[in-house]
C-alpha cells in the first residue's frame, strides 16, 4: 500500500529552529528565508477568516483534540508558547505567524488539496513542518507530536493527502512554465529529467499519471549500473549523501539529547536480531528532495525480515529548543522515533554477515513502501522499496566484526555533502 507521500515546495524551515531539523546539502533549507514568509503569508491571508468547512480528516482531527483535556491544552499551548518579537511574529508581509490553533487548521486544511509547485528560488520543502516549524519547538509541542493518539490521527491525514498525490489532479503542477517541474531550472535541478529518468516528452505531463508517480520516477536503464561483482563491496542503498558515521554502537542510548547517539533497540523497534549489531557500525546518509527515491540492496543475500514501524511524524530531538544555535539537526534522533521501514538481509558473505537497513521517513516524507519480502534472495543492485515523494535518510548496520574502508568521494560525513550514486560502490571490507 502506497502510504502518505508527504511532501511540497516553497517551504522552509525559516529560523534556526527550522535550520536544525533538515541537512543544508540534502537542501531541505532554503536559500532565501523569504520564500517561507512569502508562502505563509499568503496562506494566512487566504484560511485566516476563511468559513470553508474541514475536510473530514482535519475536522476529525481537531474533534480529537477539543474532546482531549490534555490535547486540548498542549495543542493550544503550543502556539502560544512560541515568543513574540522578532523572529517570530512578523512574515515578509508583515502577517502575523500563526497563533491560533484553529488557523493552523484550516492551513492544514488547504495544504492537503496542493500538490507543490517548482521554485528556483528554493527546493523543495515541507508545508506542514514550516507551518508547525516554531511551534514543535515548545515543550508542549514535544509532548503533543510524541503523543500516539496525535500520530495516529496524523497519520490518516497524510494518508488523505497522499490520495489526492495519487490522483490525476495532482499533475497539474507538472507543466513548462516557471512553476512547472517540467520547465527547464526544474529538470536542470534534477540533473536532466529526460536523459536519466524514464519518461516521454512527446506525452502529456511527460507520460507521468500522477504528481506520485513523476517522484518515485525510475532511472533510464543504464544510469545507474552495478559494478563489477566483488563480493568484498557493498553498494549505496539510496542516491543519497554522507551524513554521520558511529562505530561501537550501543544497544540502549540516550538518543535524544544533543550528541544524538544511536540506540540500536530503538532504531529496530525491539526486534528480536538487535544483539546482531550491538558493537558494531551504523552508517546515516540523507536524500536530497529532488533525487531518486528507491531504494536498493548493497549485498546479495536473503531477505530475513522486511517491515513497516509507525512512528512519530512532526517530532524532533527536545534538546534542540526553541533557539539552539549548534550545528546539528534532529536525523539521528528521528532513527529512533520516526515512521520507519527495516529490512534484514543475511549476506551471501559470511564475512558481512547480517545487514540492517533502516529507511526513516521525515515528517510529510514518511511513507516507506517495501517491495520484497521474508525470505527473497535479493542481489546487489535489486530494488527493496521506495519513498513516496522521497528526500529522507537512511541508515546502515553492521556486526562488531565488520570493519569497512568507506569511499565517500573525497568527502567527510556531514550536513553539506552530495550525493554518491545508487547502486555505486560504497565500501569494502577491510
Amino acid at each position: 500500500m502506497k502510504f502518505f507521500l508527504f511532501l511540497s515546495l516553497l517551504f522552509w524551515m525559516a529560523s534556526v529552529c527550522r535550520a536544525q531539523f533538515y541537512p543544508s546539502g540534502a537542501k531541505w533549507l532554503p536559500q532565501d528565508n523569504k520564500v517561507i514568509d512569502e508562502y505563509m503569508g499568503r496562506l494566512l491571508a487566504e484560511t485566516e477568516n476563511s468559513t470553508e468547512p474541514l475536510l473530514p480528516v482535519v475536522q476529525e482531527f481537531q474533534d480529537m483534540i477539543e474532546n482531549d483535556t490534555i490535547l486540548y491544552m498542549l495543542f493550544s499551548s503550543m502556539f502560544t508558547e512560541v515568543p513574540q518579537g522578532a523572529p517570530y511574529n512578523d512574515t515578509i508581509y508583515g502577517d502575523p505567524q500563526v497563533r491560533d490553533y484553529k488557523v493552523a487548521l484550516r492551513m492544514m486544511n488547504k495544504i492537503i488539496r496542493k500538490a507543490p509547485e517548482y521554485s528556483n528560488s528554493s527546493l523543495v520543502g515541507l508545508p506542514l513542518s514550516a507551518l508547525l516549524s516554531w511551534s514543535m519547538g515548545t515543550k508542549s509541542g514535544f509532548s503533543f507530536f510524541v503523543n500516539e493518539k496525535v500520530n495516529q490521527q496524523l497519520k490518516k491525514v497524510l494518508n488523505d493527502w497522499s490520495r489526492f498525490l495519487l490522483s490525476p489532479e495532482s499533475c497539474d503542477v507538472l507543466n513548462e512554465s516557471p512553476s512547472g517541474w517540467l520547465s527547464t531550472d526544474a529538470q536542470n535541478e534534477m540533473g536532466g529529467l529526460v536523459d536519466l529518468y524514464e519518461c516521454d516528452p512527446s506525452k502529456e505531463y511527460y507520460g507521468f499519471t500522477s504528481w506520485d508517480d513523476f517522484f518515485v520516477r525510475e532511472f533510464r536503464p543504464g544510469k545507474r549500473p552495478v559494478p563489477a561483482e566483488n563480493a568484498s563491496d557493498i553498494l549505496n542503498v539510496c542516491e543519497s549523501a554522507p551524513y554521520r558515521l558511529v562505530q561501537g554502537v550501543n544497544k540502549s542510548d540516550t538518543f535524544w539529547i544533543k550528541a544524538q547517539p544511536y540506540s540500536l533497540v530503538h532504531m529496530l523497534a525491539n526486534d528480536s536480531l538487535t544483539d546482531n549489531f550491538v558493537g558494531g557500525t551504523v552508517y546515516q546518509a540523507f536524500l536530497s528532495p529532488t533525487s531518486y527515491h528507491r531504494w536498493h540492496s548493497p549485498v546479495n543475500g536473503q531477505v530475513v525480515k522486511a517491515y513497516v514501524v509507525n512512528g512519530t511524524y512532526y517530532s524532533k530531538a527536545p534538546s534542540f529548543g526553541l533557539n539552539d544555535t549548534i550545528n546539528e539537526d534532529s536525523q539521528s534522533y528521528l532513527a529512533e522515533v520516526a515512521a520507519r521501514a527495516i529490512i534484514l538481509i543475511e549476506s551471501d558473505n559470511s564475512d558481512i554477515g547480517l545487514v540492517g537497513i533502516v529507511l526513516i521517513g521525515m515528517a510529510e516524507v514518511s511513507s516507506c513502501e517495501i517491495t520484497v519480502k521474508e525470505g527473497d534472495m535479493v542481489k546487489k543492485g535489486d530494488q527493496l522499496g521506495m519513498f513516496h515523494f522521497g528526500g529522507s535518510t537512511h541508515c546502515l548496520l553492521f556486526g562488531p566484526d565488520v570493519k569497512w574502508d568507506f569511499d565517500f568521494r573525497g568527502q567527510q560525513p556531514g550536513g553539506n555533502t552530495t550525493d554518491i550514486p545508487v547502486r555505486g560502490k560504497l565500501a569494502s571490507l577491510v
